[in-house]
């Protein structure tokens, strides 16, 4: 095995969700921050919570606003140029 090629592992690597040590795990970086993990998964803990961390609830109703559905032309075609 080569030397000097491999990161330096960390046996306690602490992990931290929402600012609390939750775990020690080992890493090749001596602290990790995470924003889900299994404490705190709807999956392993039976809970609904709902994360809107990218916005992407606003960013649908802002593009489906107003007269959308309206239109008369679809807003993806567009008008190819006529090759030379």
């Amino acid at each position: 095995m080569k030397q000097d090629i491999h990161p330096k592992y960390y046996p306690e690597c602490k992990v931290f969700h929402g600012g609390e040590h939750v775990m020690t795990v080992g890493a090749t970086v001596p602290e990790l921050h995470v924003e889900v993990w299994s404490g705190s998964h709807p999956f392993f803990t039976g809970k609904q919570a709902f994360v809107d961390a990218a916005g992407r609830v606003e960013k649908f109703q802002k593009k489906f606003q107003g007269d959308y559905f309206s239109r008369k032309t679809d807003p993806k075609a567009k008008k190819k140029a006529p090759r030379r």
